[in-house]
């Protein structure tokens, strides 16, 4: 891949996205050149979305490793979350394509990279376990508030 097509490709995505805040619902209904189609599209999404997320988890182990009481599951958990944060259109628009089978494989990567991240699984365990244990961590992120939430609701009452 030579500049001028990293660049192009960076340009179209930074369109879907923008498009994404605007209209969520037709964001991938054109795909813009140089991408042939949803299918590389979707994947180039999700490639954008693992290269953010798996930043912050490195960043975060790093700073967890070197900490006298570093806890390996609120450095993911914090990094998964400022990742979204970061990048709300890119999340919703991966999550409301998520059912799309481009997007499996690559969901089930991810499952895996949060559970050996976290400590909650170990690498000789079966693929299929670790993934089902990234899963259950990941559901368990996205259904707990965060403090920010947490003083929304309260405030609510």
């Amino acid at each position: 891949m030579s500049w001028n097509d990293f660049h192009q490709r960076q340009s179209a995505i930074a369109t879907v996205l923008g498009n994404a805040r605007q209209n969520p619902d037709q964001a991938l209904d054109l795909v813009p050149a140089p991408f042939t189609d949803t299918t590389e599209l979707l994947r180039a999404l999700q490639y954008k979305w693992t290269q953010q997320l798996t930043g912050r988890i490195d960043v975060a182990l790093a700073e967890t490793d070197d900490a006298a009481d570093g806890d390996r599951i609120q450095a993911v958990t914090e990094a998964w979350r400022r990742t979204a944060e970061a990048n709300p259109a890119l999340r919703d628009l991966l999550d409301r394509h998520q059912a799309n089978p481009v997007l499996r494989h690559d969901a089930a990567r991810e499952h895996r990279m949060l559970a050996l991240a976290t400590g909650l699984a170990e690498p000789a365990e079966p693929d299929a376990e670790i993934a089902r244990v990234g899963k259950a961590f990941l559901q368990l992120i996205r259904a707990t508030p965060t403090e920010s939430r947490k003083s929304c609701l309260l405030s609510l009452r």
